[in-house]
Parts: structure tokens; sequence; C-alpha cells
């Protein structure tokens, strides 16, 4: 149980350390790219950035996704190495993954429609005319074609991949 633990934290950890870097070099190609796109439909580009629409990464985010990477690498390892220390702090950190790194890549998978959405609701027309789904089409050109599969990827792991940490966790500590 506890190298299945190990491995799943350190394949989330992975995507929390590529997935950042990546967005890093390329997210400003993808936000001229979709700017690119409102200019298409008439619209001035800076429609997206009144609305907090980003494809590029800001340091803070950049350096968060860095922490929370390894701070996951290294619970994997302290799992993998047996540490008593790491499986405690399994229990704490976990639930806190799940719980706020789940939320953030819930709306990443589901990008279109929470920026569908919130152009629908916005009380700006510009951003009301906007396709959403051709401006994001247009921002995911900015990007390598591997990145979405791996946005889903650490979606699973974050939502599901925590959820059976926990359980093996809970059944660890019954077992034992």
């Amino acid at each position: 149980m506890t190298a299945l633990i190990a491995a799943l934290q350190l394949l989330l950890a992975t995507t929390f350390l590529v997935l950042p870097v990546t967005v890093w070099f390329t997210g400003e190609a993808a936000q001229r790219a979709a700017e690119a796109e409102v200019a298409r439909q008439g619209h001035a580009p800076g429609v997206l950035a009144r609305h907090g629409i980003r494809f590029a990464e800001r340091a803070w985010e950049f350096g968060l996704a860095l922490a929370i990477g390894a701070v996951l690498g290294t619970l994997g390892a302290l799992n993998l190495a047996g540490d008593e220390t790491g499986r405690l702090l399994s229990w704490v950190v976990t639930p806190l993954v799940l719980a706020g790194a789940g939320f953030v890549t819930t709306s990443q998978v589901f990008a279109t429609r929470y920026t569908e959405a919130a152009l629908a609701k916005s009380g700006d027309p510009a951003a009301r005319a906007l396709d959403a789904r051709r401006v994001i089409a247009a921002a995911s050109s900015g990007f390598p074609s591997w990145l979405r599969p791996l946005v889903v990827v650490r979606f699973v792991l974050t939502t599901a991949g925590s959820l059976l940490v926990i359980v093996l966790l809970a059944a660890d500590a019954y077992v034992s």
C-alpha cells in the first residue's frame, strides 16, 4: 500500500512540476493567440483582462505550483522510504490537495464551460458576444498538444488519486 501511495504522490508531484514550467514558457503565446481571436471577433483584446481570463502564468502561480510539486515529491519519497513522518504528513496534506488543488484543476479541465459562463454573466456586451470556445481553442494552439491530456491526468490524480491515497492510508492504519 505504501508503494502505491508514494507512486500516486510522485506522479501528481510530476504534473505540478511539468505543467507550470510548460505554461511559463508557452503561456504568452497562448495569451496572444486568444487576444488575436478576440480581435478577429471584432472586440478589443483587453476584454479578456477585464474579466480575469489569462493563459499566461504569473510568478506567484508558478512558484505555488512548484512548491506543491516539491511538497508532494517529498511526501512520496518519504513514503517510499517507509518513513512514518511521510505517512503522518500525508494525512494532513492530502485532504488539502484534494480540496484546494481539486478546485483549481477542475476549473482548468472545464475551462471552456467556466469561461462561457463567466462571459455570459458579464454586464459587458463585448464579453457576452465573444465565442468562448473559439477563444479557448485559439489559446490552446499556443500550448504543446500534450498539455491538455496532462491537465486531465493531473485532475484525475488530484481528485480520485487523493481520495485513493486517503483510503489507502486509512486501510493501512486499520491493518497496522
